[in-house]
């Protein structure tokens, strides 16, 4: 079956836009495709600096002939009825519609609309000039006279379709200028002659020849192996990043990785301030030495062959690192000379919201607030309270303005070179951690309380403005700082109550069961064990795990079919009566073994539940509950609720109230699904 090849030529296109786009114009045209009647058997979309491209195959000829039925109105309607009908089936009256009937809403009109079916060279010039007009790039640009938005100046579009075995056919449009043709081009430096391309077998071969290698998973696999081999050549080791090895492969054809060095004075800067520096101004890899220590060196990715064997664009790179360094040493030395605390007041200076106030100001309530949570995780409120203070004072520094990634690290840098403890130190950095679900998480008194804080400063800060996430949009990262408060807390085990308000603790619950769903447990378990006032995260954690362990037994299966029907009869009595069964059980009213078994039971249980339960020992709390599946289910086979006698029947429902209230104590067992 023929194939589609497009590919939209232009200047350079930004290598953090590439893969989106590329997987956006796949999904735009093939959703366009389906809608006019075209199928297709595969597609795939690739990117370079200087194009996207498209390979749709398995595509028929023509779309297919349809014909649909419209139902209508009812005979005998009023006119507009009848005349929005015509129009909306294309009749031109409505003798040409044929009447059904319908048992219980009496005749009807109905047309049958009969659509040829039309050519797929035709449907595609229609389909993809639209595709391109509508393209929704982040950022966007018209050039020369013209009104077209694209990315980037527009150079030349391929489109042709046709079967593996015959001359394929243009799609003809026009967008932008241009007008579609077969004509494509090579690598800007390497090969920059224009070529005819007829299908995408011809058109890839065509590229690799001329030094363009379309897919960007290959030329990361490329730029990895190549990188890897030179480091190894040396006795060095890649630092891997994925995110640069991904913006590097966007931005060359035709990788070519080198090796350069740099003065090994720089070393004395933090390793950390070296990679960023070499990542934001050049975009190599650093790598270390055998001993795990960062070494002089670097690795380039160049778009190029060159003639002198890569010895010009080396010294290049270097001279330029070189000055960047530079200027991360003026700034790290003239950070050093101030004392953190010196910089708090130019804090007032900066804005963190407009309905919140100053970065001082968030630091002063942060202070407060780490100091109350400090004796609640074991850290010296003197020691949290000073960490706090310094905790954003990096934020002015010249290190930081320069590279704002490095927030926090650079604190921590600097309070250890001007004598602050090595726990207010690490606090300083830690304090924004976790940043993502592979991040670390504090696990010093003192960064915890200052981590914590943190994210409840901002969190209860903007509750209080009503700037909330809504849908898919949080531009406070206020999701990321709810499920950082909840990895601290149930990576260290702390018992620590949530001090919000309803409506922000409703929040975190949404984000533990988010967090507690990606962990494996299952929804219906998370909501047994949350209800709206539940506060403890380590609680609500704790006994999840322990319900998931008790339905995986036996016991547990059995003894919730049990607490399930003895829900069921309640909730139908209680309803019939108008009463409410509170487990008020006559010992004297037991008449039959099973009923008086099961009370024993019930009561010794409920007891024993009761004390794991106020020590948080819901592993053995749940251990006590499966005890109950034997007489439970001895009672449901031997006793019938519904005596006769109504004393003997309220006082068998108030056994099955003190059952559902005695689970009730670890988890809500009528929110457990299957």
């Amino acid at each position: 079956m023929p194939e589609l090849l497009l590919e939209l030529f232009s200047e350079e296109i930004p290598a953090r836009f590439q893969r989106r786009a590329a997987e956006e114009l796949k999904k735009a045209v093939t959703n366009a495709l389906v809608d006019t009647g075209l199928v297709y058997e595969g597609a795939r979309a690739f990117a370079t600096p200087r194009r996207l491209a498209l390979t749709i195959s398995g595509l028929p000829a023509r779309s297919p002939d349809t014909r649909e039925e419209k139902k209508g109105p009812k005979v005998g309607a009023p006119q507009p009825a009848i005349d929005g009908f015509l129009r909306a089936a294309g009749l031109s009256s409505i003798a040409e519609a044929k009447v059904e009937s319908d048992p219980k809403k009496g005749d009807f009109y109905v047309a049958s609309i009969e659509r040829p079916g039309a050519d797929a060279v035709d449907l595609l010039s229609s389909i993809l000039p639209k595709v391109m007009t509508d393209f929704a790039w982040a950022k966007s640009m018209r050039w020369g006279s013209g009104s077209f938005n694209w990315v980037r100046p527009l150079r030349a579009i391929t489109a042709t379709f046709g079967s593996e075995n015959d001359e394929p056919v243009l799609v003809p449009f026009a967008i932008g200028g241009l007008e579609s043709g077969q004509t494509t081009f090579g690598h800007r430096f390497l090969a920059p002659d224009a070529i005819r391309v007829k299908r995408f077998e011809d058109y890839s071969a065509a590229l690799e020849r001329a030094k363009v290698v379309l897919d960007i998973d290959r030329r990361k696999d490329i730029i990895r192996n190549d990188a890897d081999n030179l480091a190894f050549a040396q006795g060095l080791t890649i630092i891997h990043d994925e995110g640069l090895l991904e913006e590097v492969a966007g931005l060359v054809e035709w990788p070519n990785v080198m090796l350069g060095s740099f003065d090994p004075e720089f070393l004395k800067l933090p390793e950390e301030v070296i990679i960023a520096t070499i990542r934001a101004n050049q975009k190599c890899f650093c790598l270390r030495d055998g001993a795990g220590k960062l070494a002089p060196n670097f690795i380039i990715t160049a778009n190029t062959i060159p003639t002198d064997g890569g010895a010009a664009v080396v010294a290049g790179n270097e001279r330029v690192i070189r000055a960047r360094l530079s200027d991360a040493a003026f700034f790290y030395q003239g950070d050093l000379a101030i004392p953190l605390e010196h910089g708090l007041p130019k804090l007032e200076d900066m804005v963190f919201h407009a309905k919140l106030g100053s970065q001082f100001a968030m630091v002063q309530r942060l202070v407060k607030l780490a100091a109350g949570i400090a004796p609640l995780v074991g850290a010296d409120v003197e020691t949290v309270k000073r960490a706090a203070m310094l905790a954003k004072a990096d934020l002015i520094t010249g290190m930081v303005g320069e590279f704002p990634e490095l927030q926090g690290l650079m604190g921590r840098y600097y309070a250890s070179a001007q004598g602050e403890k090595p726990e207010i130190a690490q606090a300083i950095e830690m304090h924004y951690k976790p940043v993502g679900p592979s991040d670390r998480v504090p696990i010093e008194p003192v960064s915890i309380a200052v981590a914590l804080a943190d994210k409840l400063n901002v969190l209860s800060g903007f509750w209080s403005i009503d700037e909330k996430p809504t849908g898919s949009r949080d531009p406070f990262a206020l999701r990321r700082a709810a499920l950082g408060v909840i990895r601290i807390i149930t990576e260290n085990g702390l018992k620590f109550p949530l001090d919000v308000e309803p409506d922000l603790l409703a929040f975190f619950h949404d984000r533990l069961k988010v967090s507690l769903r990606d962990a494996g447990a299952r929804h219906d378990l998370v909501d047994a064990v949350i209800s709206t006032d539940s506060n403890d995260i380590l609680q609500i954690t704790q006994r999840a795990e322990a319900l998931s362990s008790l339905l995986a037994t036996d016991d547990g299966a059995n003894l919730l079919a049990g607490y399930r029907r003895a829900a069921n009869i309640l909730a139908a009595e209680e309803k019939k009566d108008g009463t409410v069964y509170a487990g008020a059980v006559d010992q004297a009213a037991l008449k039959l073994p099973e009923e008086s078994a099961l009370a024993v039971a019930i009561d010794a249980v409920h007891t024993a539940v009761a004390a794991h339960v106020g020590k948080d020992d819901y592993k053995a709390a749940m251990g006590q509950l499966a005890t109950l599946r034997a007489p439970v289910d001895a009672f449901f086979t031997a006793v019938l609720v519904n005596d006769a006698d109504p004393v003997v029947r309220k006082n068998r429902l108030n056994l099955l109230a003190r059952l559902r209230d005695t689970m009730h104590l670890v988890a809500d067992f009528g929110k457990v699904a299957g």
